[in-house]
C-alpha cells in the first residue's frame, strides 16, 4: 500500500470518528439547560482555552488570524444558532439530518471557488446519501417530538447553506494554516455572536444545575474532538468528499434520540440511515484517485 493510500484512509478514519463524536451535540444542546444560542456559547467559550494551549504544542502558537478562519467562525456562529433552535423544534433526528443536506452545496461552492472536480460516480453517490437523509427527515411517524416541527425542519434546512460556508472556509483556510490554529480563531470569532443572539432572544444564558453545566462542558470536549478531527481531515481530503462522509452525523444522532429520548425511527427512517451510510462508502469508492499508469 503506497504512502498517499495510506495517509488518506488515515484522514478518513480520522473524518469518520470526528462525524460520530459530532453526532452527540443535539442530545448534549437538549440536556445543557441553556438558551439554544447560550448553549452553542458556552460550547465554544469553554473550549477556547485548551484551544489556545493545543496551538502553542501544535502551531507554536495561535499566531495571526487567517481571513479564511475568522469567516468559518462566522458561519459556525450561524449554524449553531440556526441548528440549535431547530433542535428545540422538531427531532433531534430532523434536526442533525436536514443541516447535514449541506454537501450539496458544498460540492457546488469547492467546484467553483477552490477547483475541485467531481465525477458523475461521486455524483450519484452524493445523490443516495442526500436522499438517505430526507428519508430519516419526512418519513417520521405520526406523533413525531416537537413543539413546532414545520419551522424547526425549515431552520435546519437552512443551516445547510452556514455549514456549507463552513466547511469551504476551513479547507481553504487548512491551505496555509494548521487545523488547531484555525480552530482557535474561528471559535474565538463564534463567542460573541452567539452571546449577542442569546441576549437579544431573551434567553436563559446560565445553565440551571450541575447536570446542565456537565452538559456545557462536555459540549465544549466533543467541539475540540470532533470539529477538530474534521478540519485535520479536511486538510488531506477535498471539501466535496470530507462532506459526504458528515452524513454519518444524522445517523449517530438519530440512534442517540431513540435511546435517550424514544424518538422512533420509522422504516422510512431506518430505510434513509441505510441509504445515507450506503451513500458515504459509495463517494468514497467513486473518489478514489486512480492508480497511475506504469510507462511502457
Amino acid at each position: 500500500m503506497s504512502e498517499a493510500t495510506q495517509g488518506r484512509g488515515a484522514a478518513l478514519a480520522v473524518l469518520v470518528f470526528g462525524a460520530c463524536v459530532i453526532g452527540t451535540a443535539p442530545i448534549l444542546v437538549r440536556l445543557a439547560e441553556a438558551g439554544p444560542a447560550a448553549a452553542g456559547f458556552w460550547r465554544l467559550l469553554l473550549a477556547l482555552p485548551l484551544l489556545a494551549l493545543m496551538a502553542q504544542r501544535t502551531d507554536g502558537g495561535v499566531g495571526a488570524a487567517p481571513k479564511a478562519a475568522l469567516l468559518a467562525g462566522v458561519a459556525f456562529a450561524l449554524d449553531l444558532g440556526f441548528w440549535h433552535y431547530s433542535i428545540e423544534m422538531t427531532s433531534v433526528a430532523n434536526a442533525t439530518v436536514l443541516c447535514n443536506l449541506s454537501p450539496v452545496v458544498v460540492t457546488a461552492l469547492a467546484w467553483i471557488f477552490l477547483k475541485q472536480k467531481v465525477g458523475p460516480r461521486f455524483i450519484a453517490a452524493l445523490a443516495l446519501a442526500v436522499g438517505g437523509a430526507a428519508l430519516i427527515a419526512f418519513g417520521r411517524p405520526p406523533g413525531a417530538p416537537g413543539s413546532n416541527p414545520p419551522l424547526g425542519d425549515a431552520l435546519a434546512l437552512s443551516t445547510a447553506l452556514w455549514y456549507a460556508l463552513y466547511f469551504v472556509a476551513v479547507s481553504a483556510a487548512r491551505r496555509n494554516a494548521g487545523a488547531t490554529r484555525i480552530m482557535f480563531w474561528s471559535t474565538l470569532t463564534g463567542i460573541p455572536l452567539l452571546l449577542v443572539a442569546a441576549l437579544a432572544m431573551g434567553e436563559s444564558i446560565l445553565p440551571a444545575s450541575a447536570a446542565g453545566w456537565a452538559a456545557c462542558a462536555a459540549l465544549g470536549v466533543m467541539h475540540i474532538v470532533g470539529q477538530g478531527s474534521i478540519a485535520w481531515a479536511l486538510g488531506r481530503l477535498p471539501a466535496a468528499t470530507a462532506s459526504v462522509v458528515v452524513v454519518i452525523q444524522p445517523v449517530v444522532a438519530a440512534l442517540l434520540g431513540w435511546l435517550l429520548f424514544y424518538e422512533a425511527l420509522g422504516p422510512l427512517q431506518a430505510a434513509g440511515a441505510a441509504a445515507a451510510l450506503a451513500g458515504v462508502v459509495l463517494a468514497q469508492i467513486a473518489s478514489r484517485p486512480k492508480p497511475a499508469v506504469a510507462a511502457a
